[in-house]
């Protein structure tokens, strides 16, 4: 069965779940289906008349989704940022009683060789969370110096992007970089030291991963448009996975949910009034994983999870 050789270990499981407060006859899209982890234990918590509706680019984890035999639950093959298009044609605008997103790359794409998306696992750089389309890694690193330096420093943080992007290059020169260890050993070489627990080519594979897949990009319009289709009282759960995601996370829900406080019995001015209807979120919670759940599983350490709800 595709689903034993789709086993991704989904991070802060219980605690997304129960942040969105699941009703029994709710409606309830999760966005980045994966191995289906979140899916079945919403499913759980569903009466007959609930609703699941996963989304996920990935044409390997639609196909585990195909198996859930469950006349509740519905999959899409397509990217999360077209969340409010799904809704909408689906007549459920206004209706969504939570949304779900579990960000970033899963285990299973990790851990298969052949997806490239790991620099401890030799194989062809790819990258791609749907390889039926879009740039692979290796295409990326046959463009300019600049440009490359560029993505390295943007999406990876990477203090010695022009040393690796220069690395880069040189080899390109004799041979193009074309596998996963081939890159990894060559950033291991360009920079002077390494980070404590941290594997050197960490930063760079990060950020080629999130420049070709528009990662930040897909999640700033998934946001938006999450925001259009939630129903009153309905919650938005993120689970990210680095600063870059996490900054865009918590900056949106501050942006929607700092409205003004009304004041009891005091005349409000246009300015305030405006202020106060601004405000459409109200924060719920930010979890981390707890220690146990990091021993069990290293990915865990970096996840943050914020939920926010909608109040108008």
């Amino acid at each position: 069965m595709l689903e034993k050789k789709y086993l991704h270990k989904s991070v802060l499981l219980d605690e997304s779940i129960n942040c969105l407060n699941p009703r029994s006859d709710g409606i309830y899209i999760d966005g980045t289906f994966g191995g289906g982890g979140h899916s079945r234990l919403l499913l759980s918590h569903l009466g007959p008349k609930g609703k699941v509706f996963a989304i996920d680019r990935d044409p390997q984890a639609i196909e585990v989704a195909s198996e859930i035999m469950d006349p509740r639950f519905s999959s899409i093959h397509g990217v999360f940022s077209n969340i409010e298009t799904y809704a909408r044609s689906l007549g459920l605008a206004g209706q969504i009683n939570g949304i779900l997103f579990d960000l970033g790359v899963s285990t299973t794409q990790l851990e298969d060789n052949a997806r490239g998306f790991s620099f401890m696992r030799d194989g062809p750089l790819d990258m791609r969370m749907d390889q039926t389309c879009g740039l692979f890694a290796a295409e990326l690193l046959m463009k300019s110096e600049e440009e490359i330096s560029w993505v390295l420093k943007t999406f990876g943080e990477e203090r010695f992007a022009k040393r690796i992007a220069r690395a880069i290059i040189q080899q390109n020169r004799l041979a193009p970089i074309t596998r996963t260890n081939q890159l990894a050993t060559l950033v291991a070489n360009a920079i002077p030291f390494r980070e404590k627990h941290k594997h050197p080519a960490t930063r760079t594979f990060q950020a080629i991963r999130i420049y070709i897949n528009k990662e930040l990009e897909e999640l700033q319009k998934a946001l938006n448009s999450s925001l259009e289709i939630l129903a009153p009282k309905g919650r938005l759960s993120v689970i990210s996975f680095h600063s870059l995601e996490d900054r865009i996370v918590k900056k949106f829900i501050h942006n929607h949910s700092c409205g003004f406080q009304l004041p009891a019995g005091i005349p409000l001015t246009e300015l305030q009034l405006r202020s106060y209807f601004h405000q459409k979120l109200k924060r719920v919670c930010k979890i981390k994983a707890s220690s146990a759940e990091v021993v069990r599983n290293p990915r865990a350490r970096s996840a943050i999870l914020r939920t926010a709800e909608r109040i108008v």
